[in-house]
This record gives C-alpha cells, structure tokens and sequence, in this order.
C-alpha cells in the first residue's frame, strides 16, 4: 500500500483536510493510507479536538505538539520533528493546506529529502510580505510538486512567477504541475450545510433565524497584536450598535483576541465590550455551528480569510478588517469590500454594504468550482503515488 502523510496545525487545516480524507477513504482504500500528523499550532481544545469528533476524523497518527511560540522556534520545532517522522514513515507524497507555519515546515522538511510536496490553496497572493502567511504561501509553493490552486487567479499568479501550465509527467519540484481544482473547503460547505439541521437542535435554530445580527471575527496578528487596531476594531463595533440599535453582534472570540483584549485594552473599555448586552462574546464555535451563523446572519465582518470564502459560499457579503486579500475575486465580484482597521473606514464600509444588502443586487457566481475539488486531488495523488522518490536514507546518514 501506498503511504502519503497530511500535515495539519491550525483549525482550517483540520476542515479542509476532512474532505479529502473522506475521499481517500472511500475511493482508495487498500491503495492509499494516509498518515496524519498534527503539528499542535492550533493546540486547545475549542480550536482543534471539537473538529476532529464533529468532523469524523480519526485522530493524529502523530501530535508534535509545539504550541505558541515566536515564528522562528515554532517553525523550527516543528521542521526538526516532520523530518523525523518523514524518515521513519518513507511516504510518497506530503500534503499541506493553506499557509500556517505547519505548512512551511512541512514543506522545508520534505522539500530538503526530495519527499514530493502536494499543496493545495496554491498560488493565492496578498502581494503583502509584511504578512507571514504570504510568505509561507510563496516558500511553500516554489518547493512543491503538485500545485492545486482554487481559483483562475492563483493559476494566473502562479503563472507570473515562472510555473508553467502545461508540464508533462513524471512531475517534479523542478517539473511541478499546476492545476485549477476548485476550493475543497467548498466541498466541505455543501456537504455540512445540509447537516445543520440534523446536528443542531430546534431551538439553536430558532433562536439564530429569529435575530437581526452581524457576525464578526477578529484574529490576525497585525490587528490583534496591535493595541491601536485593535482598540479602532472595537470601538467601530460599539459604535455599529448605536447605528444598528435592533442588531446584536456575535463574536466568537479567538483567544489570542481574548489575551489581546485582557493584555492591551484599559479595563473601562473592555468592560464596555463584555458587558454590552447585544455584543454577544462566544468561544470559539464548531465548524457546523459556524455554518448555521453565516447562514442566518445579516453581514459578515472579519479579518479572516477563510471566513471570507466561507462568506461567498453562503451568499452572505462580507467587511473584512484588512487592507488587502489573498480571495481578490471575492471583492472583484462586489462580495465584500476591504476596510483596514481604522474606526471610521470600518463604519463606512458596513453602511455601503448595508446598503448594498438592501437593494439585493448582488449576485455571486461559482468562482470556487463545482464541489469536487476533493475527489479531483485524490485522483492526482494516487497517480504521483506511483513515482519513485530517492532514497531517504542517504539524507538520514548525513
């Protein structure tokens, strides 16, 4: 049997990769055994076990458990233990998602053992280096073998930067293959869209479709390690209440947010914050229970990039707290409207959307692809399965 190793850390990982294990599972089982390996980046329970029961995943073959730390320990922590179990595993291929420090690891660790890289969410850009994620995206995607990129402007941005789309097998890092697959985290919303019903209670439901409300979420560094983005951020959302008086606000709090607000913020304001009685602090929620609020909410309003995507496939529009993003297509197709963190911008941009809500004439077409993306990927990696890597045990003799 062929062995391929998934590598996850954070709790989009962990979503993204449960379509694709569902796949291998069922089309290719006896073929494929997929080996999965948690790095802990994403380590408590609200952020990362809750989504492996409600998800039906096996738990990790693996845990590294490296936790919080700076970019450089955390990386390398997790660098020195992939390469070890890399070795002892010997698989075919390395999957990584998306453009967390788990990725860029993993892909280090692979990379320098001739270990064949699959990477999917591949060639998405913010053109902002300032942003560690963009960097791991790029390191990432110059390493790998087979590129699956969710959208024509990845393919295109891949493009700009020396990948061709026209390669032939037998794939390579210097002969790397590039594909438009569709975004398997749309996969995933369709099937649990329809799971809602049967996974939340009556009541969840009711009281969810009976409310007016926004929901927001609020955890990139540049915003939450910021004292003065942050404290804009939040003093935009109080505001929003006095406007919207008939609105509540629900924020599933993150906990670097958490930390942020408790470290930063004078005790008078975050006191405003937790005691106003429509802003409704949650912890962090389940994946299903995520879906059920972008389904019955009136505006989302995040710094996320995947609640984003996950706004689009909801038909919902979105603000989003930043100055730039990865999903161009989303503002290009007049989805969500990018604001910064500065108070003023933030309320100007809700009042356009708002607006916009109003008259209803925004329309979203199938940027992401048809739902398949999952299936399509399985296919590809059970193809370069059948390639010959080189030895591992040269490097483990170094």
């Amino acid at each position: 049997m062929k062995k391929i190793v998934t590598i996850i850390g954070a709790r989009p990982q962990i979503i993204k990769s449960a379509a694709l294990s569902n796949v291998l599972k069922k089309k290719y089982r006896g073929q494929i055994q997929e080996v999965l390996v948690h790095t802990g980046q994403h380590y408590s329970e609200s952020m990362s076990n809750v989504f492996f029961q409600e998800l039906g995943l096996s738990l990790p073959d693996y845990n590294l458990e490296v936790g919080s730390a700076s970019h450089g320990i955390q990386t390398a922590d997790m660098i020195k233990g992939l390469e070890e179990i890399f070795l002892k595993e010997r698989p075919k291929a390395v999957v990584v998602y998306g453009d967390t420090n788990s990725t860029l690891a993993a892909a280090i660790a692979a990379s320098k053992i001739h270990i064949p890289i699959v990477h999917i969410e591949a060639g998405l850009r913010s053109f902002d280096k300032s942003m560690p994620e963009e960097i791991n995206r790029i390191l990432c995607d110059h390493t790998s073998t087979l590129l699956f990129s969710p959208t024509i402007a990845g393919v295109e941005n891949l493009k700009k930067e020396g990948f061709s789309t026209d390669t032939k097998e037998p794939y390579s890092a210097d002969n790397p293959k590039v594909y438009h697959c569709g975004d398997i985290m749309y996969d995933n919303h369709l099937y649990y869209s329809q799971k809602v019903n049967e996974l939340l209670s009556p009541y969840e439901l009711m009281t969810l479709q009976s409310q007016n409300y926004f929901l927001c979420t609020v955890h990139r560094p540049d915003n939450t390690d910021n004292p003065t983005h942050l404290r804009e951020i939040f003093e935009a959302f109080l505001a929003l209440m006095e406007k919207y008086p008939k609105h509540l606000l629900y924020l599933p709090l993150h906990p670097r947010t958490q930390r942020a607000l408790r470290l930063n913020m004078l005790e008078d304001f975050r006191k405003q914050i937790e005691e106003h009685e429509r802003i409704k602090i949650l912890p962090p929620v389940s994946y299903v229970n995520m879906i059920a609020l972008q389904q019955n909410c009136d505006l989302i309003i995040t710094d996320s990039g995947g609640l984003q995507k996950e706004a689009y496939f909801a038909n919902k529009l979105s603000v989003i707290l930043r100055n730039n993003t990865e999903w161009t297509e989303i503002v290009e197709n007049d989805a969500a409207i990018l604001t910064g963190w500065k108070k003023e911008s933030i309320l100007d941009g809700i009042k356009a959307v708002m607006e916009t809500i109003k008259i209803g004439a925004t329309k979203f077409p199938p940027i992401f692809g048809n739902g398949n993306a999952a299936e399509f990927i399985a296919d590809e990696i059970h193809k370069i399965c059948q390639y010959e890597i080189k030895n591992l045990n040269e490097e483990k003799e170094r």
